[in-house]
């Protein structure tokens, strides 16, 4: 067990800023240093190279925790990550070097999942296009879809795919899942339909994407996937920018395979300014803030932190994965 009191922390996420002040406050009286994000983005690898030497914790954003940013943490004992995606820390390498790895499952559901809805709605009723239109001073006569009597489907039925279904509940709309690992008991107490990848896609309005990014789920949303949707289908993707063929969403669009697409994520983040899908105008685009709200932060903070410091303290952390 490490004397708490000559621990350094590394504090890197982008949204710490909206966290309640109680938890730096805890955070800097437990330890004898906190270094905070001198960015106001995730951090690359070059970067976390001259900041992780010297640090016994460190609490990550989704900065470039590669192999190399790794090998100069000549103290690290723990990484304890906001949110539950760890496909930018090199897993690998960190057990390699002893170093444990925690995630905040749950953390950022609620938020996640109302920033989906609001998606759902936008690509419904052409918000977008309906504020631009009237603030250029015209008057369009737009047409939109109601959400009730639709099919909504989800992928993955995890923490935030079950938010979602929960607050869709009262649009009167049909919800499908599919997820392998699905809780069948919760599934029937609201009401959501568990079904194949094929129907899912076949049947589904509006299909939201809340799977992790692995070998398996890379580009899953090809040319073939989409062709395998309802036509004039609605994407919405929260989850990862990886899980999606840019290519073959951008062909989907232009043939009219699907009716539009909202994004929060994506491959690389910030995209380039030329990327076709920023100006495309059946995609509505945000920037990866899905989970940036007070409550989704402080919850994310509060678990970090706990995890962070439990591990510094020769305890077993709440929510390991490496």
């Amino acid at each position: 067990m490490m004397e708490l009191k000559s621990c350094r922390v590394l504090v890197t996420p982008t949204s710490y800023g909206k966290s309640d002040i109680r938890l730096f406050t805890e955070l800097e009286n437990a330890v004898g240093e906190v270094v905070y994000n001198p960015t106001k983005r995730p951090l690359t690898s070059v970067e976390l190279v001259g900041l992780l030497p010297g640090c016994d914790g460190y609490i990550a954003g989704l900065d470039a925790v590669d192999a190399n940013a790794l090998a100069a943490a000549d103290r690290l004992q723990v990484i304890a990550r906001y949110g539950v995606g760890v496909d930018n820390v090199d897993l690998e390498a960190a057990r390699q070097r002893g170093i444990v790895v925690t995630v905040t499952p749950g953390a950022n559901a609620v938020s996640v999942a109302e920033l989906v809805v609001g998606l759902l709605l936008a690509l419904a009723r052409q918000l977008p296009s309906a504020a631009a239109a009237t603030r250029s001073g015209a008057w369009p006569r737009l047409s939109g879809l109601t959400l009730e009597g639709k099919t909504i489907g989800l992928l993955g039925l995890g923490a935030t795919g079950k938010q979602v279904a929960r607050r869709l509940r009262g649009f009167d709309c049909r919800i499908l899942a599919h997820d392998p690992f699905a809780d069948v008991e919760w599934a029937g107490r609201y009401e959501v339909e568990l079904l194949g990848l094929e129907a899912v896609l076949a049947e589904a309005d509006f299909l939201s994407l809340h799977l992790p990014l692995n070998p398996q789920t890379r580009h899953m949303v090809s040319r073939e996937f989409i062709g395998r949707m309802k036509p004039g289908a609605y994407l919405v993707n929260t989850a990862r920018g990886e899980l999606i063929d840019d290519s073959a969403l951008l062909n989907g669009l232009e043939s009219g395979q699907l009716g539009g697409a909202a994004l929060d994520v994506f491959s690389k983040e910030p995209p380039d300014a030329t990327h076709p899908l920023l100006t495309h105008p059946k995609v509505i685009v945000t920037p990866h803030c899905a989970s940036h709200t007070d409550g989704a932060t402080n919850a994310m903070g509060w678990a970090a932190m706990r995890d962070c410091l439990a591990v510094l303290n020769g305890e077993t952390p709440a929510h390991r994965v490496a």
